[in-house]
């Protein structure tokens, strides 16, 4: 059975009255935990595609360029997508479940912002409404105010990325607490971590950007202090 299918029943319980929290408690270890985390970055994708008034034709290309989708796949992740659209459950209410889900301090909170931050700027702009909506959901998820902006400088153009941020140390830390930090970064973004902590591989293409900007700031800082 497709993952698509799967996802599909489940979030169908949803817009049949089934509450969240029942579906979410069938999806509490692997493989059906990277069900739920499909279902959160569609769910909260779906509505934070809204947050700035208009769901556009870019914001519905740019989650499908988040998960690998193969073209027998296309209908049921689009229905997925509508799905999630209609459900009254409120954003806040999808990442609470989350988190319960996860629990306190997990790296796929990450991956979750870092997939809602590729469809929110897929039109070209960080809309105010946006910010507020991922800065609400980053809360929810109990993330340092200090890694969501490391999060938000690499994806949100208004700045070259810093890459101290990036790495999220401080710039007055030693090399080898950067250098640790590093790689440290550089293990949770590899593809069997992601699929290990809940990450369907139809999501992992979201880890290309963040390890070309990991190992992007290394080299400026690495390059600095050569």
């Amino acid at each position: 059975m497709s993952i698509w299918t799967r996802i599909s029943d489940a979030i169908e319980a949803l817009v049949q009255g089934q509450p969240l929290s029942e579906v979410f408690d069938r999806l509490r270890t692997p493989p059906e935990r990277s069900i739920a985390f499909t279902i959160a970055v569609i769910a909260l994708g779906a509505k934070m595609a809204k947050a700035d008034g208009l769901v556009t034709r870019d914001e519905v290309t740019a989650f499908r360029e988040v998960f690998h989708i193969r073209p027998e796949d296309e209908a049921g992740a689009a229905r997925v997508f509508n799905l999630a659209r209609q459900d009254a459950a409120g954003f806040e209410e999808y990442a609470a479940r989350i988190h319960r889900l996860f629990g306190a301090d997990h790296p796929t909170y990450c991956d979750l912002v870092e997939g809602l931050f590729h469809i929110s700027l897929a039109d070209g702009e960080f809309h105010p409404n946006e910010n507020v909506f991922l800065e609400r959901v980053a809360e929810i998820f109990e993330m340092s105010p200090a890694r969501y902006q490391a999060i938000k400088t690499r994806f949100v153009p208004d700045a070259e990325p810093d890459p101290y941020t990036v790495l999220g140390v401080d710039p007055n830390a030693s090399m080898d607490e950067m250098r640790k930090a590093w790689r440290q970064l550089v293990r949770e973004t590899h593809p069997d971590a992601m699929v290990a902590r809940g990450v369907p591989e139809e999501a992992v293409k979201i880890a290309e950007k963040k390890m070309i900007d990991i190992n992007r700031a290394w080299d400026t800082i690495n390059g600095k202090a050569a």
